[in-house]
C-alpha cells in the first residue's frame, strides 16, 4: 500500500533518486544554461556551496545557485537588524546582498535546483525539513532537534504552507507533524504542489519583467 510505513523507508530513497535523476536530465540544458547566465553577470563561481545539518547533525555540503555577492555570508551580521523571521532563522525580504539575476533565481526557487545533485548522492530527499545550518541548529530547543530524524528535502509541508507568513515555532512543528505522518502519497503531493507553484511563479516573474 502507497501509505504503509514498513515499505515506506525502503521506496523513499528510490523514488527520491530516480526523481532526482529524470530532474537533471530534463533540465540539464536550462541548467547548463542558469551556470552561464549567474557566471557572467556578477563575479564568483556559479554555484554557492553552504554546510548544513543532515541526519542526525551529521554535516554535508549543500549546493545552490549563488545569488548573492561573494562575500555575502560574511556580511550577514551587518543586516541583521533587516532580518524579519524569529528564532535562529534568517530572512530578509528582498536582500541587498541578492545580484541582479540572484533575486530573480531567489524569488522563483529556480536557486535550488542544483540540490537535484544532493539528492542523487543520497544526502537529501525531495520531500522532508529543509536542513539548517549548524548554527540554527545550536540554538533549537530539545523538541525541535526531532527534525534531524529525516533527510532534509529540496521541498517541505512548510514550502507550501506560505513560508514566510509561518513563525519559527510553526515552522518546526510543521515539519514534526511531516515526520509523524510522512507517506508516499503525502510526498507525491508536496512534490506536484511545489511543482505548481514554482511555475506559478516563474510565470508571474516573467510577466511583470515584461510589463516593466
Amino acid at each position: 500500500m502507497p501509505g504503509d510505513k514498513s515499505v515506506y523507508p525502503l521506496v523513499k530513497p528510490v523514488i527520491d533518486r530516480a526523481l532526482a535523476l529524470a530532474g537533471i536530465v530534463a533540465f540539464f540544458p536550462f541548467m547548463l544554461f542558469l551556470t552561464v547566465l549567474v557566471k557572467s553577470t556578477s563575479e564568483g563561481p556559479a554555484f554557492f556551496a553552504q554546510e548544513r545539518s543532515g541526519v542526525g547533525g551529521r554535516p554535508f555540503t549543500i549546493y545552490k545557485y549563488r545569488t548573492m555577492y561573494v562575500g555575502a555570508e560574511k556580511d550577514k551580521e551587518k543586516f541583521r537588524h533587516l532580518n524579519v523571521k524569529d528564532g535562529p532563522a534568517f530572512k530578509i525580504p528582498d536582500d541587498p546582498r541578492l545580484t541582479n539575476v540572484g533575486r530573480i533565481l531567489s524569488q522563483t526557487f529556480l536557486d535550488e535546483l542544483p540540490q537535484l545533485f544532493n539528492i542523487l548522492r543520497g544526502d537529501m530527499s525531495f520531500v522532508g525539513p529543509r536542513p539548517p545550518t549548524p548554527d540554527e541548529v545550536e540554538h533549537y530547543e530539545g523538541w525541535q532537534a526531532r527534525r534531524l530524524d529525516v533527510k532534509g528535502g529540496l521541498t517541505s509541508p512548510w514550502v507550501i504552507q506560505g513560508m514566510h507568513r509561518l513563525s519559527f515555532d510553526e515552522w518546526m512543528r510543521s515539519d514534526l507533524a511531516y515526520i509523524q505522518n510522512m507517506n508516499i502519497l503525502t510526498d507525491l503531493e508536496i512534490i506536484f504542489k511545489t511543482v505548481f507553484l514554482v511555475v506559478k511563479v516563474v510565470f508571474k516573474t516573467v510577466k511583470e519583467a515584461f510589463a516593466g
